[in-house]
């Protein structure tokens, strides 16, 4: 009977260990559809400047892309001859129409003119309204209920009115750069760079936002040229609380590159995933040119989200990033450089 009775036992627990294995979250469910490494395929330039009289711009840059009702907005910098920055919106349905696409420049709207770049488009669903992040020294926005109509969207606004004390003892000689919010179910955050190895991070409540933003600290520091400007944080579909981070880095042959960490939680520690230029998240060494090699620096841009709103939702099987490159061969001032944005798809997705 002790025998029979300890099979009996034996049967239970591996039943028991069925049923959980059963119920266990799958890898998607966990966010593991990350690959530990990337590869991508590039295409080559879809959005180039549109200078006129008006507006001489030499390049086109900083993309943030949102899909909405068939239609794709992306939002980007342009500099002119004059080295003066600013915004434009484009509108298309597919993006073979992308380099034909109207490009309006927002200094015609009530954004104004002066010095605006490095703009994120979202939908704040708590209050229904379209934002546009962007830079104006300080971390500004505008808004519209309408991302059709690219004349609607309001007078800029600031996040925060002065540099947080903990980012003027650490710039240094670097700008407060590239700001980037992102929100979970209770806060909503923002990102910044300082261009001398810090990303900072400061908060408010999602009831408050867009007003409240404080409690600034840093929560990563390398390297200037390491950990150097466009960050970029979004939720991992199927996950509650997985969140990627990109920033991009200047190589050791000064190209700029990605790397990326991952994090449970938007106020927790950040893990490297691929953040080396031997294995960068986005680098040229990692991208194939099947039209031929048109840039060798991937720099500043956005994914291509699942969703429009505040979240910054990804789908980790379906990874695409509209980036800025130019001709390797290009010199001379930084506002002058003939950036143009192109696609990354990847290639080693594990899904």
């Amino acid at each position: 009977m002790r025998g029979r009775g300890a099979l009996v036992s034996v049967l239970a627990a591996v039943g028991a260990l069925l049923v959980a294995l059963v119920a266990a979250p799958t890898a998607t469910a966990q966010g593991d559809d990350l690959t530990p490494s990337f590869t991508w395929s590039s295409s080559g330039p879809l959005i180039a400047p549109q200078p006129n009289a008006t507006h001489p711009v030499v390049s086109v840059k900083d993309p943030s892309v949102v899909r909405y009702k068939g239609k794709w907005h992306v939002f980007a910098t342009t500099a002119d001859t004059s080295g003066g920055w600013s915004l434009v919106q484009t509108t298309f349905a597919d993006w073979s129409q992308a380099g034909a696409a109207r490009q309006t420049p927002l200094d015609t709207t009530a954004i104004g003119k002066g010095y605006r770049a490095a703009p994120q488009a979202f939908y704040f669903a708590p209050k229904k309204k379209w934002y546009l992040v962007y830079q104006t020294g300080l971390p500004s926005y505008s808004t519209t209920t309408d991302i059709d109509d690219p004349m609607s969207w309001s007078a800029p606004k600031n996040f925060q009115d002065s540099m947080p004390q903990i980012i003027k003892d650490n710039i240094g000689n670097g700008y407060w750069v590239d700001f980037w919010t992102v929100c979970d179910e209770e806060k909503c955050y923002l990102f910044s760079s300082d261009d001398n190895g810090h990303l900072y991070r400061s908060e408010t409540t999602v009831k408050e936002f867009p007003n409240g933003f404080g409690n600034t600290k840093i929560v990563l520091q390398d390297d200037r040229f390491d950990l150097f400007e466009a960050s970029n944080v979004y939720k991992i579909k199927g996950t509650a609380d997985q969140y990627l981070l990109l920033v991009e880095a200047i190589g050791s042959d000064g190209r700029r590159y990605f790397r990326s960490w991952t994090s449970h939680g938007l106020d927790g520690q950040w893990t490297p995933l691929a953040d080396t230029e031997a294995n960068p998240f986005a680098r040229s060494t990692n991208v194939s040119f099947p039209g031929g090699a048109w840039t060798k620096d991937i720099s500043h841009g956005e994914m291509v989200r699942d969703g429009v709103d505040q979240t910054m939702e990804i789908d980790p099987c379906r990874l695409r990033f509209l980036y800025q490159g130019l001709d390797p061969s290009a010199s001379g001032d930084y506002s002058q450089l003939p950036y143009r944005l192109g696609m990354l798809t990847q290639t080693n997705s594990s899904c």
